[in-house]
């Protein structure tokens, strides 16, 4: 007998054949991952509230310099951070919860290719950081005048965008470590996500780094989304005056992407022969 809900009728439509059907597939994700947060509702509320106020303390810093300018760098830096960080982590997130529950054996035997479920992830992940990353904004209008009159928006938009992709790759590789270790993936991941932070100048320039540690910015998608967002939002820098940036974060995509679904794929063969889906107990 069809189920009446909402997430069983889209999933219900996967049974077509063909592009259509991954579509709705995908759709049924992000509908099952939006079921999961109502459920952790009041979690969710926490974990961004913590954010809101950690972004708010970054700025009260730039304050007490008495510099109005370093206190949009370091909001710029948060809010930025905050986004991005949010996009890697949720495919990871993602995976983590339905291990724990028991459920990821199940979902990897559904008649959906891998690609529609890690895009239906990656899209719910997409709405769930603009929304996060809006709640900061909103606390931060608070406490802080934020003045974008000269802002260029184009710019800032397209290193968003070019950004969000960079993270997604990186994110969905990194997917793959709570299906190897159901108990140490999403840690894993999110001392992958601490190293980023350090190395990418999110609340200080490249420069002040120590000279040993300083090459590796330049492996992080968000040295370049950073220092072009500031251009953009605190300069008024056009596309011209970033392309270089603009590039470096296209290349990122045209790597971090397939390398990603690579990885989870590799991943995931490995998890299956060695039994790690099932969860006894």
């Amino acid at each position: 007998m069809r189920q009446n809900s909402g997430t069983a009728d889209t999933f219900d439509k996967t049974t077509h054949r063909g592009p259509l059907g991954e579509v709705w597939g995908a759709v049924g994700f992000v509908e099952r991952n939006f079921a999961l947060y109502k459920r952790y509702s009041g979690w969710i509320v926490v974990v961004t509230a913590y954010a809101a106020v950690n972004t708010i303390i970054i700025g009260l810093i730039g304050r007490a310099a008495g510099d109005e300018r370093l206190v949009l760098y370091l909001i710029i830096g948060s809010v930025l951070w905050a986004f991005l960080s949010q996009l890697f982590q949720e495919v990871c997130e993602s995976m983590a919860w339905e291990h724990w529950e028991g459920t990821l054996e199940v979902t990897f035997s559904a008649p959906l290719k891998r690609f529609t479920q890690l895009l239906g992830v990656s899209a719910f992940s997409i709405l769930y950081s603009l929304f996060k990353s809006l709640v900061i904004m909103a606390a931060m209008l608070l406490f802080f005048r934020i003045d974008l009159s000269g802002a260029n928006l184009l710019s800032a938009s397209v290193v968003l965008l070019a950004g969000s992709v960079s993270f997604l790759g990186m994110g969905i590789a990194s997917g793959v470590l709570p299906i190897l270790s159901r108990e140490r993936g999403f840690s894993a991941a999110r001392i992958f996500l601490a190293l980023l932070l350090l190395v990418s100048g999110v609340y200080y320039p490249i420069a002040v780094l120590p000279a040993w540690l300083r090459p590796f910015s330049v492996v992080s998608p968000a040295t370049y989304a950073l220092r072009s967002m500031r251009a953009a939002l605190l300069d008024g820098a056009g596309l011209a005056e970033i392309k270089g940036d603009v590039l470096i974060l296209l290349t990122f995509c045209v790597v971090t992407v397939p390398l990603g679904f690579a990885v989870f794929a590799v991943g995931e063969r490995w998890a299956k022969w060695k039994g790690k889906l099932k969860v006894d107990g």
